[in-house]
């Protein structure tokens, strides 16, 4: 009798773990063809998640208008126009000064490289003339041979610019819509559902707005402290483009990791190139010390009510986003991942609420009955 209890258990064990290693297949096939369908619906995802993150940040003035009486046609239009103007006001802010400084810039680039030459002439490096024009022609012979792949990726740049600014249009035009019209939205897609799907498609569609606009008002507000911050102390260090990289920090904050590290390496690029290297380091001191407030104190103030995800899920999505759809995808990540989890947590709650299918208590009778 032993050995046959044994064996039965370890048929059912063998049973349950196979049970279970097929769930387990099914869940990494199901997020396979998920990421696959996000990958070939891509061009049209991301001008949709683009316009409903510009929507987020422009809705209050909208909500103010017409709460007001103004027409919704009306409203999205100045408000939208009023957008354009704030956007194209900033990208001239940063471009113009960096222009008009392009030429110091260029000869002080050059007076910083010949003082890096002569700094490596001297110990502890000792490299002389000869071996750094040894290495410069070797980098120019490399140069060189790579031209061919340095024009494919010229040009396919070039396309993906071009394909950027259509996409962008696209989605300056649904954000139009969407201000207009974004109330009438959910009511509409409601009635146009069957069944279950007109109570749950509406909910998660609600919950993923809340979602974004979460992420952008978070990250706006991170984005402004640590431009005041790192804008203050380029101030008074006399860096004469302070203004314009504070900008930028603010534009970049929008883009989690990645654009405050962008940022900061230009920032503390054009201050080596400005005012020398112990400026530099002080920029690089002063960038390291707020992107530590920002991470370890400002982000789980802020998102701690706001999206929920784990620092290492927002780096994860970076990562792949940037590595799958270079900078449109870093931007995109942590918003998709957002609406991800919102649809996930909705799902699990659903399931969770599901009521459990409790047996009747036998009692005296029905065991006298068996």
């Amino acid at each position: 009798m032993g050995p046959g209890l044994n064996s039965r258990k370890a048929r059912g064990a063998l049973r349950t773990s196979a049970s279970i290693s097929l769930q387990m297949l099914l869940v990494l096939l199901a997020t396979w063809v998920t990421l696959w369908l996000l990958g070939k619906a891509w061009p049209v995802i991301w001008p949709v998640v683009i316009a409903l993150l510009l929507t987020t940040l422009t809705w209050p003035p909208v909500r103010f208008l017409r709460r007001h009486r103004w027409p919704p046609a009306l409203a999205a239009t100045l408000v939208m126009l009023l957008f354009l103007v704030v956007a194209i006001g900033t990208l001239v802010g940063i471009a113009v000064p960096v222009g008009a400084k392009s030429g110091e810039l260029a000869d002080q680039v050059v007076a910083g490289i010949a003082e890096l030459r002569d700094w490596a002439a001297g110990p502890p490096l000792n490299i002389s003339d000869d071996q750094a024009n040894e290495y410069l022609n070797t980098a120019v012979d490399k140069l060189q041979a790579s031209v061919g792949s340095i024009a494919t990726a010229t040009l396919n740049g070039v396309g993906s610019f071009f394909n950027g600014l259509v996409n962008t249009i696209i989605a300056l035009f649904l954000m139009f819509f969407f201000l207009k019209d974004g109330p009438r939205f959910l009511p509409w897609l409601s009635r146009q559902l069957p069944g279950r799907l007109a109570t749950d498609v509406p909910a998660v569609a609600g919950r993923s707005w809340d979602a974004l606009g979460s992420f952008v008002r978070s990250q706006a507000l991170v984005g402004m402290i640590d431009a005041v911050l790192i804008g203050i102390g380029l101030f008074v260090l006399g860096v004469d483009l302070w203004l314009p990289l504070a900008v930028l920090t603010f534009v970049t904050a929008f883009v989690p990791i990645v654009g405050a590290l962008f940022a900061g390496f230009v920032a503390v690029v054009i201050t080596f190139v400005t005012n020398g290297g112990t400026d530099a380091l002080i920029v690089l001191a002063i960038i390291v010390a707020v992107q530590q407030l920002e991470g370890n104190v400002l982000q789980p103030m802020v998102q701690s009510r706001g999206l929920g995800l784990h620092a290492g899920v927002v780096l994860l999505a970076v990562t792949l986003g940037s590595s799958l759809y270079g900078i449109v995808g870093a931007l995109l990540a942590v918003p998709v991942a957002a609406m991800l989890a919102v649809f996930w947590n909705y799902l699990r709650e659903q399931l969770a609420d599901r009521p459990a299918v409790v047996p009747e208590p036998r009692t005296a009778e029905s065991a006298t009955v068996d």
